[in-house]
């Protein structure tokens, strides 16, 4: 029988698939290295993407805060700007009351008190004088609480001082609320 030797075509065989092998386990690992590069790259250019759009939405928020912080010092301004309007709406309104005020203190003194001093602090009234009696200053007192543009008459101070010859005098001091005008809530109202 003839002897056939297939060692060395198998041998062959064996080499060219393991190179075969080779080839294609470069190649894979070729295609994927690409791959992973490639992946790499696209979300490297997503990221860069990302952080431009967020650069333009932080330089926009910044153009907004400052608007927001104008915009909140224009309603400042226009609140300052309201309040002294209504301060110089009240004080128009308020003008003819000291016009009152003294007509009504004229009216309310009865005779035989001399007024010396009147002040005025917000709406209360402060009225000194003399009178001829302390029945004169109690006069005085109804005479301002039946006032329209005077109440709540309080009598602070009430003295008798030597007068010409043997006659005594009441020297006093006494408090009155004057009644405004315009009330603050009409203020308001025509303010709106």
């Amino acid at each position: 029988m003839p002897r056939i030797n297939l060692l060395p075509w198998r041998a062959e065989l064996r080499q060219k698939r393991k190179k075969e092998f080779f080839m294609a386990l470069l190649g894979a690992v070729i295609v994927g290295g690409a791959l992973v590069y490639l992946s790499k790259l696209t979300v490297q250019g997503w990221t860069s993407a990302q952080r431009g759009r967020n650069e333009i939405l932080k330089s926009e928020i910044s153009v907004l805060e400052k608007q927001i912080a104008e915009i909140t010092g224009l309603k400042g301004q226009k609140d300052r700007l309201l309040a002294r309007m209504r301060v110089i709406d009240q004080l128009q309104r308020s003008r003819p009351e000291v016009v009152h005020l003294f007509d009504e203190i004229v009216k309310a003194v009865p005779e035989g008190v001399n007024l010396t001093d009147v002040a005025q602090t917000g709406a209360r009234v402060e009225l000194r004088g003399v009178a001829q009696s302390s029945t004169r200053v109690s006069a005085l007192m109804r005479n301002i609480d039946g006032s329209k543009w005077m109440k709540d008459p309080s009598l602070d101070i009430v003295e008798s001082v030597a007068a010409a010859g043997t006659d005594k005098n009441s020297k006093f001091k006494l408090f009155a609320q004057q009644i405004p005008m315009v009330t603050s809530e009409e203020g308001q109202e025509a303010a709106k």
